[in-house]
């Protein structure tokens, strides 16, 4: 008899990633399997994608549709509720009330000629069940994920491997609690989120929305930098700086090292409110492929070195601070789990 596979699929606005485990957890694949999204054309378009994606895949590992036990979805929040999507900043205004859950289960009934059972997760909460597995071993732990990247995605994933999802699909949005903004050493307004909040989120000093501000900041103190002569867009600006941080630029340095400490804050509030037994650092920044062994351990010290003071004394014997190992994989493993996981209960 052929064995059972888990499906999951990672959506963004503009980029999806497939992928699947087998019964143990194991991944089937670690190769990345990734197709636009295709938001840009409408609901179905993006069905279609992910339904193509998923056979894709398929074909790819020597698989077929029956072998499929059930799928999971990794999609960005918020929800109006349980895979319905609400208004988000990634996703066209008119994804705004689609029940995804009914329009994705009707379509993958439709292509396997059977019922599949499908569920709907928030994209960070899985990113941190992938992870958490890894990090978790043999042991009962939970684990808290951090991943900066566009915005910052977080997970708390209990003893279990299960994510912790709130009343209303939206809890861990550590993203966009405040910042201690009086321990950055900045003057001036808290930086602007995208979310409406005007408290000092700590995603604006954290990750890539943020970096407009803060190089504007920092660019006070490096007058005669090229950046500040600069006549390039400033998301050109912005996506550059972590290539200078890699050739030793200090402005770029500075910046990162200021996002490191901030993260380091953050890490140290949910500490205290959550106690993990690890606490994960993801995201682009802990990119392998992208990020040079130096810059990524430098990045992590300085997160450590920022939270011990503020932990209590038995979790800065116990508590470990690691960086993520599977990159890109994460969120669709990590949904593919949450499908293997569902399917048990």
């Amino acid at each position: 008899m052929s064995e059972t596979i888990f499906i999951g699929t990672d959506s963004g606005a503009t980029t999806s990633k497939f992928a699947a485990v087998r019964e143990n957890g194991e991944p089937v694949s670690i190769q990345v399997l990734q197709r636009p999204t295709n938001s840009q054309n409408g609901r179905d378009a993006v069905i279609a994608a992910w339904v193509s994606g998923i056979g894709e895949f398929l074909a790819q590992n020597h698989l077929q549709w029956p072998q499929v036990g059930g799928v999971g979805l990794a999609i960005p929040g918020p929800y109006e509720r349980y895979g319905v999507l609400g208004k988000s900043a990634n996703f066209p205004a008119g994804f705004a009330g689609w029940n995804v859950h009914q329009e994705y289960s009707a379509a993958l009934a439709r292509q396997a000629g059977h019922p599949v059972k499908l569920t709907v997760s928030n994209d960070g909460h899985c990113g941190g069940v992938a992870e958490a597995r890894l990090a978790r071993g043999d042991r009962k732990l939970s684990v808290l994920m951090l991943m900066p990247g566009s915005g910052l995605g977080s997970a708390y994933v209990d003893e279990n491997g299960l994510p912790l999802i709130g009343q209303t699909l939206t809890a861990m949005e550590s993203a966009h609690v405040a910042a201690p903004l009086h321990l950055f050493g900045l003057g001036g307004p808290p930086f602007p989120c995208g979310c409406g909040r005007n408290w000092g989120c700590v995603e604006a000093y954290t990750t890539i929305s943020g970096l407009p501000y803060l190089l504007a900041e920092k660019l006070k103190k490096f007058p005669d930098h090229e950046l500040a002569q600069s006549t390039a867009p400033v998301k050109e600006k912005v996506l550059s700086l972590r290539s200078r941080a890699q050739k030793g630029d200090a402005l770029a340095l500075e910046i990162f090292d200021f996002q490191a400490h901030a993260l380091g804050f953050h890490v140290a509030t949910l500490v205290t409110l959550l106690d993990p037994g690890v606490v994960v650092i993801g995201g682009g920044l802990m990119d392998h492929e992208a990020t040079s062994p130096e810059f990524r351990e430098r990045y992590l010290h300085i997160v450590r070195e920022t939270a011990m003071p503020y932990l209590w004394p038995v979790q800065r014997n116990t508590l470990k601070i690691i960086p993520a190992v599977l990159g890109e994989l994460s969120q669709a493993i990590g949904a593919a789990l949450v499908a293997l996981y569902q399917s048990r209960s």
